[in-house]
C-alpha cells in the first residue's frame, strides 16, 4: 500500500529540528516492530535497476512483517528515525521535490518487480 503522511499544519510556526520531531511522531505511530523501515536517503547506498532488484528480492525473503519505504520531509529525517531504520538507499546525489522522488521511487518498484519476474520491461 501506498501512504503520504499529511502536511504538519501551520509548519512556518516550528524549527527544523521541532518539524522533522513531529513528523517523526507521525511515522513511528505507524510503525510496527516487525516492519523492515528503508529510508530513501541521499547518504543512503546506491544501486543500479539490478542491484536494487536484488536486494529487494532479498528483503522479501526475509520474515519481515512489511517492508516500508520512507521519504523524509523537507529537512530530512529525525535522529530517532535514523536510529529506527534498518536500510538506507539513495535514489541519485541529486536533489528531488517529494513528487518527483515518488514517482520516481514507483518507477523504480516496478522496474525491479518485473526484473524480479524476468518480464520484459528493464533491459539489459
Amino acid at each position: 500500500s501506498f501512504r503520504i503522511f499529511p502536511d504538519i499544519k501551520k509548519a512556518k510556526n516550528y524549527s527544523k529540528a521541532e518539524l522533522k520531531n513531529l513528523e517523526c511522531k507521525q511515522v513511528l505511530k505507524n510503525i510496527q516492530q516487525g516492519d523492515f523501515l528503508i529510508l530513501l536517503d541521499e547518504n543512503g547506498k546506491h544501486y543500479d535497476s539490478v542491484g536494487f532488484s536484488k536486494f529487494l528480492e532479498n528483503q522479501l525473503m526475509m520474515s519481515h512483517k512489511r517492508i516500508i519505504f520512507l521519504i523524509g520531509g523537507a529537512y530530512g529525517f529525525s535522529k530517532e528515525i535514523y536510529q529506527r531504520s534498518n536500510s538506507k538507499i539513495s535514489l541519485s546525489k541529486m536533489t528531488f521535490s517529494h513528487q518527483m522522488v515518488r514517482l520516481i521511487f514507483i518507477e523504480q518498484l516496478y522496474r525491479a518487480f518485473s526484473i524480479i519476474r524476468n518480464e520484459p520491461y528493464h533491459h539489459r
